[in-house]
């Protein structure tokens, strides 16, 4: 048995009868929005080290989701030291690629983090006078992060409409990545932190509170018990 702490309410989990492969599965699952999308006044990339978030933006953008194709992201903690270019920099020419007008498209290449993100888009916007006129965004994002970027949205832009997407693919499609630092094992490490992320950050006031059901919590410590523990937010 294990106590779950740092959780909105604290009780007793047994990860005796969850397998590792039910546990992945079950927090894939967990970590997407289903959000049905419509047509919004944005489409708002997150920059990240998986350049399929960049070809499903510019699908949306054809499919008629949007007419801004907002870029943001610098060099994150897994590109640091591992890309040159700033992330939406990247992303920017893919979108360009996908036959994305460069005019419809804005690139903010200095954040580092979710939170800048939303603080360094939004002044992108104030600078340009279109925070106020924007009120409706699909956010896109790996398919890991649909529901903190969700979280992180409605943190710094409560008054404005969300709906989340991600690369339109089952776990298994998505480990056969191009890029080879996006495998299994590596994901797995990742959508556990990114799943301990939705309490530690909301304790943080990084973003609002999300409700983490019992059997995801089963999910969570089952894949810890097995030691997917490599991108954890280590708690003082």
């Amino acid at each position: 048995m294990e106590r779950i702490g740092n959780v909105a309410d604290s009780y007793l989990i047994s990860t005796d009868t969850m397998t590792v492969e039910q546990a992945i599965r079950t927090v894939w699952d967990f970590h997407h929005m289903n959000h049905e999308l419509i047509s919004s006044d944005a489409i708002l990339v997150l920059g990240s080290h998986d350049t399929r978030v960049a070809e499903r933006a510019a699908e949306l953008y054809h499919q008629g989701f949007g007419k801004w194709l907002i870029l943001s992201g610098g060099l994150g903690r897994l590109t640091e030291g591992v890309w040159e270019t700033p992330e939406a920099d990247l992303f920017r020419k893919i979108a360009l690629e996908k036959g994305v007008p460069d005019e419809n498209i804005l690139v903010e290449n200095q954040s580092t983090n979710s939170g800048e993100n939303f603080r360094l888009t939004e002044k992108l916007l104030q600078e340009k006078n279109l925070f106020a006129s924007l009120q409706s965004f699909i956010v896109v994002q790996k398919p890991y992060m649909e529901r903190r970027a969700y979280a992180t949205f409605k943190k710094h832009w409560p008054e404005k409409a969300c709906r989340v997407t991600s690369p339109q693919m089952s776990f298994d499609e998505y480990c056969e990545s191009p890029h080879p630092e996006i495998n299994r094992e590596t994901v797995i490490h990742l959508m556990v932190g990114d799943l301990q992320r939705l309490w530690v950050y909301a304790e943080k006031d990084f973003q609002i509170p999300v409700a983490v059901p019992s059997h995801i919590m089963q999910a969570y410590y089952t894949l810890v018990d097995a030691k997917y523990t490599q991108h954890l937010v280590h708690i003082s």
